[in-house]
């Protein structure tokens, strides 16, 4: 398995992607865009070598930008390849979705093509993952129209091998936006000079005002001008076609609002820093239909030299593809790839933002339970120790990197109940572990165990409510989290959720019994998220101890 499939791996290749694409939108001229962009890849991908290609106005391809190799960079910037050669590559090789493979084993054909590169010699590779010299790994850039723009070529990926599907498809997310950088780049050169032309002369000022028009009506991305101060400050005066389509609004009906009134409630903060400042922001905006869309809104504050500023231009770009394809990427992080369920990396997340470092509720804010801390009984009413006995008077400290918060003062907090009467509520943690699963997979293979862990999340996920928390710790443990529930709530859920599990589980047409243990557990400040796991996992092996390996067994 590859070791960027680990939750916290994935979390900081996210944050890497996040700031890398982040730095395209930041680069003004078209150079410092290509150089943007192929420090992103060096920086952010975990590739060390990276040049970008641009398709010139004749067709060719010039390297335009390198990144990781000063002597790549000396040897390459500058220099061209034919579009043939160019076509060629693209239509070899294995396809990667977007992206284009062409192994050391097929790239010997292209020694004699005309396209600049770095060549090196090496053995064949040990395994069939390690990356050679000679392998070649492309990202083709295309507009929105499908115009070939560009194409990106990477080397040197740091762990020495072929990109694992999560690292292909950060590649390709990143060459899409990559992509919108560079149009956008190059509408900006376009419509500067065009700015350039206007302070020269009338005449220039007359050729100018037409591209800017048509630079205006048929850019391919959103674009519109606002009134900016007065009583109609933030009006859209006009709009092209393309904003129109977005939002599914006509021009004339456009014209009656202004940007605050498109807005998404929970982002109109950032729509009003950004119109008031110029700049870019990310937001929601209203569609006809009811529906929201994201989009990358940049407001250009146009100004007058006598009268200051009269106008906003603001360029609208679509960018609910991406937006989606991040939240994918998050939840595949944070979810467990079998069940579907928030896997250990998140449930010990979500435990941790609920709890602070100090164990004293009289040091705090407001307490959820009416007692000191204590936990109570185990599932079956079995006493154990008080996990918060011995806790120095300051409290934990806070565990950098996922250790319980420090105090806010809005914090409630977390005291586990020390009774069962109406107001001992707490967030109880429900520790749950399979029994006769070994056994399953022993007899039937790892393809029936999957199904039955599958069948016994969505029965665990049908029985909460929905603001508890279903997790797989991993293996066959799984984690609720209840919250707002008393002693006398937690062993009633557990008994429901335990006789839920039990009833038959039917895999390719066989019958196959699972049975479950259960440990209670309660969540405190002044504990980890650790320290509450185990909790409810020691409770749960009394429990299981409790009863014969007959009771226990599958049926």
């Amino acid at each position: 398995m590859e070791t960027e499939s680990e939750p916290y791996v994935r979390l900081a290749s996210l944050r890497k992607l996040h700031q890398v694409v982040s730095q395209l939108n930041t680069a003004r001229s078209l150079a410092d865009t290509l150089q943007a962009i192929a420090d992103g890849v060096v920086d952010g991908l975990g590739f060390r070598l990276c040049a970008v290609n641009l398709v010139r106005s004749d067709g060719d391809l010039v390297v335009a930008a390198v990144a990781g190799s000063e002597a790549a960079e000396a040897t390459m910037a500058g220099r061209s390849g034919s579009r043939a050669s160019w076509d060629r590559r693209l239509s070899m090789g294995e396809r990667w979705g977007e992206l284009r493979f062409i192994p050391y084993t097929e790239s010997w054909v292209l020694e004699d093509d005309d396209v600049p590169g770095w060549y090196a010699t090496a053995p064949a590779p040990t395994t069939p993952d390690e990356w050679h010299p000679s392998d070649l790994l492309l990202a083709p850039l295309y507009d929105t129209a499908g115009e070939l723009l560009g194409v990106i070529s990477v080397d040197r990926p740091d762990n020495g091998r072929r990109p694992g599907a999560w690292r292909r498809e950060a590649l390709q997310m990143y060459s899409s936006q990559a992509a919108i950088a560079l149009s956008n780049a190059r509408l900006r050169s376009n419509m500067q000079r065009a700015l350039v032309r206007l302070e020269r002369e009338q005449q220039a000022l007359r050729s100018s005002e037409e591209s800017f028009r048509q630079a205006f009506e048929y850019a391919p991305s959103g674009m519109a001008v606002a009134e900016m101060g007065g009583d109609q400050h933030g009006r859209l005066v006009r709009t092209n076609d393309a904003l129109c389509r977005l939002l599914g609004r006509t021009a004339s009906s456009l014209r009656r609002y202004s940007f605050s009134d498109l807005v998404h409630p929970e982002d109109i903060g950032t729509l009003l820093r950004t119109s008031a400042e110029g700049g870019r922001a990310e937001l929601r905006l209203a569609r006809r239909d009811g529906s929201y869309v994201w989009v990358s809104l940049r407001n250009s504050v146009v100004a007058d030299a006598a009268d200051g500023p009269r106008f906003l231009l603001t360029h609208v770009e679509d960018i609910e593809d991406r937006k989606r394809r991040e939240l994918q990427l998050a939840h595949r992080a944070s979810h467990d790839s079998l069940t579907g369920l928030p896997n250990s990396a998140e449930l010990r997340a979500r435990l941790n933002s609920r709890l602070c470092s100090n164990p004293d509720p009289s040091a705090a804010g407001p307490a959820r339970s009416g007692g000191a801390a204590g936990l109570g009984e185990d599932f079956d009413g079995y006493a154990v120790d008080d996990p918060f006995a011995g806790t120095p008077p300051g409290g934990l400290p806070e565990m950098p990197g996922g250790g319980p918060a420090p105090y806010d003062s809005h914090h409630v907090h977390e005291v586990p109940p020390q009774g069962d009467g109406p107001g001992e509520k707490g967030l109880a943690v429900l520790f749950c572990d399979l029994d006769g699963f070994k056994s399953i997979n022993d007899r039937f293979g790892h393809h029936c165990g999957d199904a039955v862990l599958i069948e016994v999340a969505r029965r665990l996920s049908g029985l909460v409510r929905d603001n508890d928390t279903v997790a797989r710790l991993g293996g066959d443990e799984f984690v609720v989290l209840a919250d707002g529930v008393g002693p006398a709530e937690a062993q009633d859920l557990a008994v429901r959720l335990r006789n839920a599990i039990i009833p038959p589980i039917r895999v390719d047409g066989r019958a196959v019994r699972v049975g479950a243990s259960f440990g209670i557990g309660w969540a405190g400040c002044g504990m980890t998220a650790e320290e509450v796991l185990q909790s409810a996992d020691q409770r749960m092996y009394v429990e299981k101890r409790s009863r014969s390996k007959g009771q226990r067994r599958a049926g």
